[in-house]
């Protein structure tokens, strides 16, 4: 069998592994009705899908994980430091507009502290560090699930089977995935659910590119799990708790969200990608918004 086939049986078993698993977990969110911050445990369940999907296509064709680049791929460390640095960029340019501008009312978390309550600032600094380090670390737990299955195995093999765009169409895979959590206002819905969801959307398709570069780049899923686990700890566990919400500026559905996050992205990935598939690899250098 040959690359293109079997890159496109691989998507076939792997959707068909995703589908009823997410599903099944997505009908149960559904009808409990509740935030999922309330729901811990299934939203783990749901973020390791992708991974067990990728895990099943993986046995079933006797696929082997070699291509899954379980090395760090530290010689490129700058990966790293993207990944790790990004979300609070986004975070201080979305938020921070919406802060000035008074499109967003800042909301102070109570402080067991007197020190920390008494200065706003402090506060707010002591927290992103723990989210940057401890938080970005338990995060890339539940984050691993998703790339695993996301990048590390999906977008290989959109590539391998000659679809076209195939990080844009990894991108749309990912945020209807999201979708009935948005749709039904349980996750990351900013007043229109509607709405939230296409803005959504573009935050997804803008973060897919960065994520999918950080992959074939340096040769290592690692990095891309680090920006994911990254993301959802200072996005979510800091800027997201200094704001009034719901609000349709900011949050991961937030139009300045998208904005920011759209033109750090496109500085980030214009020009040409030196592809890897695994940390040592030879860079096979390709155009990138062209081809991808």
């Amino acid at each position: 069998m040959d690359k293109v086939a079997r890159a496109r049986k691989g998507l076939l078993v792997y959707f068909a592994a995703l589908l009823p698993l997410s599903g099944a977990v997505e009908i149960c969110m559904l009808r409990r009705a509740s935030s999922i911050a309330e729901q811990p445990g299934l939203v783990a369940a749901l973020m390791w899908t992708p991974a067990l999907a990728a895990l099943v296509a993986r046995l079933v064709l006797r696929e082997g994980f070699g291509d899954v680049s379980f090395r760090l791929g530290t010689r490129r460390a700058w990966g790293y430091l993207m990944a790790w640095l990004f979300p609070v960029a986004v975070g201080l340019l979305a938020y921070g507009t919406g802060w000035t501008t008074g499109l967003v009312e800042l909301a102070v978390p109570e402080s067991s502290s007197p020190a920390l309550a008494a200065s706003p600032a402090a506060l707010f600094a002591l927290k992103l560090l723990v989210q940057m380090t401890l938080g970005a670390l338990v995060g890339s737990v539940l984050a691993a699930g998703e790339e695993l299955g996301w990048r590390g195995y999906m977008l290989t093999r959109l590539i391998d089977a000659g679809l076209p765009r195939p990080v844009l169409l990894s991108a749309l895979i990912w945020g209807v995935w999201h979708a009935p959590l948005i749709l039904s206002g349980q996750y990351a819905s900013g007043g229109s659910p509607l709405l939230s969801t296409v803005v959504f959307l573009v935050t997804v398709v803008a973060i897919t590119y960065l994520f999918s570069r950080l992959r074939l780049e340096t040769g290592s899923v690692w990095p891309a799990v680090l920006a994911h686990g990254a993301w959802n700890a200072v996005i979510q566990g800091v800027f997201d708790r200094f704001s009034e919400l719901p609000n349709r500026w900011i949050g991961e559905s937030g139009l300045l969200t998208a904005v920011f996050t759209l033109g750090l992205v496109f500085l980030l990935v214009r020009g040409r990608w030196s592809v890897r598939r695994k940390p040592l690899d030879e860079p096979e250098e390709v155009p990138a918004l062209a081809t991808w």
